[in-house]
């Protein structure tokens, strides 16, 4: 099996990407998927959250720069099958060294190129920071699919259009590969008529892009990443684990499927996917 690159990406913050990039790596370990996380987000939670601290000149910044290659910055998580190339807070400081190059928007292409080549992962998982800048454009010209997580609220609509004009974009300038491999609900309350809304708002418009895992709000997932664990670590048989188990079941399967098909849905644009707003929906 070739490497497939995942970007898990959403220029809005706080819809659950960094716990969807722990859990979901995890998830496909535990399926023997060989997967290596590569945190791109200054802030480093995916790093702390697996346990690893966010030491100097460990993160992927070097490798941007030229200065060393990918491979060498890979570190072993303690769980079987997961690999993670950490964060830290000076990649921070990467929007503006690789700026001034020339091929700044490949600059991450070149430092995890050999990487990909090499077919020892199956996934390569990378977990974008939350804004629109170098590192997350970078990200999108290696990966071959993009998840999307979105929080259950109507405000992550909008998002949600954004995300998906600029995939058509880089898409068609220059990384033909890319597309998008699923929508994912997070945040999910059962007990509220608006997240019921929203998931019946962005299937309407996508269709079966959206998984049908449904991530919800749980206690645990809140708590794993203050223990340096995955949520299948800290309490394997809550809700939580089930939920990002179900979903590495079901993107195997969307992968397997997507393998033999040779056509690819086209999505629909900002202006088709931002509803009206609903006047006072109810919780």
């Amino acid at each position: 099996m070739k490497t497939t690159v995942v970007a898990l990406a959403n220029q809005k913050g706080g819809v659950g990407k960094t716990t969807t990039a722990i859990n979901f790596s995890a998830c496909l370990a535990e399926k023997n998927k060989k997967v290596l996380l590569v945190d791109l987000d200054p802030q480093a939670n995916a790093t702390s959250g697996l346990g690893l601290e966010k030491g100097f000149g460990s993160s992927i910044f070097p490798a941007l720069l030229g200065e060393t290659d990918g491979a060498s910055l890979i570190r072993e998580t303690g769980i079987k099958n997961l690999d993670i190339i950490p964060s830290e807070l000076d990649l921070a400081g990467a929007e503006i060294a690789i700026a001034r190059r020339d091929d700044y928007l490949h600059r991450l292409q070149e430092a995890l190129g050999p990487v990909v080549e090499s077919d020892v992962y199956d996934y390569i998982i990378l977990d974008c920071p939350p804004s629109l800048g170098i590192l997350f454009m970078n990200a999108l010209n290696i990966a071959h699919e993009v998840i999307i997580p979105i929080q259950c609220e109507y405000l992550a609509l909008e998002g949600l259009g954004v995300m998906v004009d600029i995939v058509n974009q880089i898409s068609e300038a220059g990384n033909p590969n890319l597309h998008i491999s699923g929508i994912l609900m997070t945040m999910y309350n059962v007990s509220t008529n608006l997240s019921q809304q929203v998931v019946q708002e962005v299937v309407k418009h996508f269709g079966d892009r959206v998984f049908e895992t449904l991530i919800p709000r749980n206690v645990r997932l809140s708590e794993a990443p203050s223990y340096g664990k995955p949520v299948t670590d800290y309490d394997p048989h809550c809700v939580g684990a089930a939920a990002y188990r179900n979903l590495a079941k079901e993107f195997i399967k969307r992968s397997k499927k997507a393998a033999s098909a040779s056509a690819e849905e086209s999505l629909p644009t900002l202006s088709d996917v931002v509803p009206p707003v609903a006047e006072d929906p109810a919780v």
